[in-house]
């Protein structure tokens, strides 16, 4: 479910004929001083994040004037919640609460409709008080039951003046949550209070918070919403986040997901201490055998730095199993990332250059459920090419469990010559702990500074008048023609069918919206060329935002 903050689910119940406190989002303190200087009098400033408990944690304060609501948003504002930094504040009116209401409407799967939670009891710690919360059925076309409703208000204490506005209130929730299919929308609290806007002796029922969720599959439609990711995250989409997005929404070979779980950046120091606590030396023979329970005492050692990891499954399940693994060898991980369902080379390779994109790692790890029906040799072409591209210098150690695994691993391995880091490869009879336990010793092995993203490195005929161009999904293909006699052979060799000789120079032996598709293809054969020591065919793809 695709979350809006606050003061975006305030404007919708604005709409609707709400009453909210007069306010405004700052992304800076100068902002939040003007803000606090129209509103002229007591403020409340709140941290924006998609978390319960703001205030235990420090992020909503009360202030009296412009001065302190701009030194609050600057406190609040280099705050982080999780790993993610706060980018904005809301600052609003102080409302003098004299009671508090609680509303939710979510949907009840089970009936396949929707319903409202109405408490007449509010704010902090209404998970506690359920036994006092009255459940409205609602119907899809005409909302709420009103005499449910009105059960529920005639057995309150509510002054009689109230009762008509909470009840207004209640049908709002359903028409603001029917208009943008939210699946929930939840008000707490409900204030019946007073505003500095009103006189002394009016009281309103003012929606002090808010809490929507939007359903993933109905966001195309509300584009006026300004949902960037149709999913639920704990953070507002980053950079990476929307690139990664972009991309599995216009490639639908496969799935490809990626979520960052750790954006601050607190690991650009050199990883000397945890690099003592690994020093052992590297053997390929090493015994593989630790047990469980000596590894969990080692990695609670390693705990303290938490090395960054790009981590990089294959499935969900064997995907879990596998940060399981790789967190016990005392790493923390950077982001999570998903490509299975038999994923072109394109999009494992999109998925690999997203990843990297991320300083301060010390290695890449891939493994996933290591049974899973797909040609794993795309996926090894996929980051043979982006691991070349990036000259990688960190360890990296895939499983690449699955059909075709014996080639995958070969293809792998093979990068090792042309770039300066240890690649490794593995199957699906090899544990992912045992992997982990490999990559530890990698890592402490022979890293001692942690990645920094670089751009991708292209062959000298890329974009040269001599080359051989033509245009693919995505992206374009240049072939070098300068030694095509005595490399077209391979090339030939290794293009599918898709490439012939015309006399004398590359041509294409297909028609154009034939190999417009054949990116996986064409990548196969760039890796494959390189491996054979004819680099003449190179992919370039492209990745809006990132290139």
């Amino acid at each position: 479910m695709a979350r809006l903050h606050e003061h975006e689910g305030k404007a919708l119940l604005a709409e609707a004929g709400f009453t909210i406190p007069r306010g405004s989002v700052a992304a800076s303190p100068a902002e939040a001083r003007e803000v606090a200087e129209a509103l002229g009098g007591p403020c409340v400033v709140k941290i924006q994040a998609w978390t319960t408990g703001r205030k235990a944690i420090g992020g909503v304060a009360i202030v009296d004037s412009p001065e302190a609501a701009a030194a609050e948003a600057e406190r609040m504002l280099g705050m982080s919640v999780g790993a993610f930094p706060v980018e904005k504040v809301l600052i609003e009116e102080l409302v003098e609460i004299d009671r508090e209401l609680f509303i939710s409407l979510y949907i009840d799967d089970a009936a396949r409709a929707p319903r409202i939670l109405l408490s007449l009891s509010g704010g902090s710690g209404i998970e506690e008080r359920g036994a006092g919360v009255h459940r409205l059925t609602c119907d899809v076309r005409s909302g709420v039951d009103e005499a449910e409703l009105d059960a529920a208000l005639a057995e309150s204490d509510l002054e009689q003046a109230i009762r008509p506005k909470v009840a207004e209130a209640v049908r709002a929730v359903f028409d603001v949550a029917k208009k943008h299919e939210a699946r929930s929308v939840e008000i707490n609290p409900l204030a019946i209070g007073r505003r500095s806007a009103l006189r002394a002796d009016e009281f309103e029922v003012v929606a002090a918070d808010c809490r929507m969720t939007i359903d993933d599959y109905a966001v195309f439609r509300h584009p006026d919403l300004g949902i960037e990711i149709a999913r639920e995250l704990d953070h507002p989409p980053t950079k990476l986040e929307r690139i990664a997005y972009e991309i599995e929404q216009a490639d639908h070979r496969g799935t490809f997901y990626f979520a960052q779980l750790n954006w601050v950046d607190r690991h650009s120091e050199p990883i000397s201490d945890w690099v003592d606590r690994h020093s052992e030396p590297i053997s390929d023979s090493q015994e593989e055998t630790t047990t469980a329970a000596a590894l969990a005492t080692d990695a609670s050692a390693r705990r303290a730095d938490l090395p960054l990891v790009g981590f990089h499954g294959a499935g969900g399940g064997g995907s879990m199993m596998s940060m399981d693994a790789i967190t016990s060898e005392g790493f923390t991980i950077a982001n999570f990332t998903d490509t299975s369902g038999n994923p072109s080379a394109a999009k494992v390779y999109r998925a690999a250059r997203i990843i990297l994109s991320q300083p301060g790692l010390v290695g890449y790890f891939g493994s996933g459920s290591g049974v899973a029906s797909q040609e794993q040799f795309w996926s090894a072409y996929g980051l043979a090419k982006a691991f070349w591209e990036l000259n990688l210098d960190i360890p990296a150690v895939i499983r690449l469990g699955g059909n075709s695994e014996d080639r995958a691993v070969e293809i792998l391995e093979s990068v090792n010559d042309l770039v300066p880091a240890t690649i490794e490869g593995y199957k699906k009879d090899d544990p992912p702990r045992m992997i982990a336990d490999r990559f530890a010793r990698l890592v402490a092995g022979s890293v001692r500074e942690p990645w920094k993203p670089r751009r991708p490195r292209v062959p000298d005929y890329v974009g040269a008048d001599f080359a051989f161009r033509f245009e693919i999904t995505g992206g374009r293909v240049w072939i070098d023609t300068r030694d095509w006699d005595s490399t077209k052979a391979t090339v030939l060799a290794h293009a599918a069918e898709l490439l012939k000789d015309d006399n004398g120079r590359p041509a294409l032996a297909v028609s154009q919206d034939e190999i417009a598709g054949k990116d996986s293809e064409l990548i196969a054969c760039e890796v494959e060329c390189r491996r054979a020591g004819a680099p003449v065919v190179f992919v370039e793809l492209d990745i809006r935002g990132l290139d």
